[in-house]
């Protein structure tokens, strides 16, 4: 090594820091081991501590269930005050029966119908479907039940309101109330002339009736309307339609058309399918049938549900 390295060497060697000389334990300051008794001490300290939490959780879930079963009681109560809205005995006058199908996803719907007599020679037929489930579904729809307008009277006489007016004043009184929510909904009104049997409807975003005639024949009947509480003012068209013996019209919400689906989202095709092939059965055991699949749906499959309402009028005489 030449001479410059090795003054390079020491004078690194130097500058390193002197390492620390070993100090001397002092076995007093090491802490002696836990004697059985105290370890003892300790684990029982633990198990008291998480019995005491345990002791928490279960009065949290005692009194969760408390509030459950009492959430679950007052659905309940308020399904059937929603039951008792729906109308009571439907409407004989002449030919024309009616037949409903009326099945929540719970214990309230967020479907709503009404059959009614509307004078000496015309029924009425009301069916809304609220945006959503459970109980602000079934609040709106409540709602919409009572602000139905069929009709104006004064101290001289009455005058039948047609559809189309009846579905603006429907859609009017729902976009006063201001909802803080968006609060929308499907419906249909429509009247029959039992005299007749000149039908008359309007509808607002609802699925078209179905009309199956008397010679098996399947067609679906339209009118434009939008979505009942969004804009004020709004106009609906109105659609007429004479009917005859043997014809029957088929008024439903879009829950039907998903219990016939075999995919997540409704399928009109396979419903309208499904109707046409029952086209030789009475009206009041197609709607069992209906009611029976909805049962077999129910009980074999996870999928999601949604609530299910058909009225279906029938003209006899054919």
């Amino acid at each position: 090594m030449s001479s410059a390295a090795l003054r390079l060497s020491e004078t690194a060697a130097a500058l390193e820091p002197a390492a620390a000389a070993p100090q001397p334990v002092d076995l007093k300051l090491v802490p002696a081991p836990p004697s059985a008794d105290q370890a003892l001490d300790a684990v029982q300290r633990e198990l008291d501590a998480l019995k005491a939490e345990l002791d928490q959780l279960r009065r949290r879930d005692d009194s969760l269930h408390h509030y459950m079963r009492r959430l679950d009681e007052e659905l309940k109560l308020a399904g059937r005050v929603q039951q008792d809205f729906l109308p009571k005995q439907l409407p004989k006058v002449g030919p024309v029966r009616f037949h409903t199908l009326f099945r929540p996803a719970g214990h309230v719907s967020g479907d709503l119908y009404d059959v009614m007599r509307l004078d000496e020679s015309h029924v009425g037929f009301y069916m809304a479907d609220a945006v959503g489930h459970g109980m602000p579904a079934a609040l709106l729809t409540m709602f919409l039940k009572q602000a139905l307008v069929t009709k104006e009277i004064d101290a001289a006489a009455y005058r039948l309101l047609a559809p189309a007016q009846t579905m603006a004043k429907l859609n009017d009184a729902l976009v006063t109330q201001n909802l803080s929510q968006a609060t929308f909904a499907t419906a249909l009104y429509g009247h029959l002339n039992t005299r007749t049997l000149e039908l008359t409807f309007a509808k607002g975003g609802h699925p078209s009736p179905i009309l199956l005639t008397g010679d098996g024949e399947l067609r679906a009947l339209d009118s434009d309307g939008p979505l009942l509480g969004i804009f004020p003012g709004e106009e609906f068209a109105q659609t007429t339609v004479q009917l005859s013996p043997g014809d029957r019209l088929f008024i439903y919400s879009d829950g039907v058309e998903l219990v016939f689906s075999d995919e997540p989202s409704p399928d009109s095709d396979r419903w309208r399918q499904e109707l046409h092939d029952r086209r030789h059965l009475p009206t009041n055991e197609i709607v069992r049938e209906f009611n029976e699949h909805l049962d077999r749906v129910v009980a074999n499959t996870n999928r999601k549900r949604d609530d299910l309402t058909v009225i279906a009028m029938e003209i006899a005489g054919a």
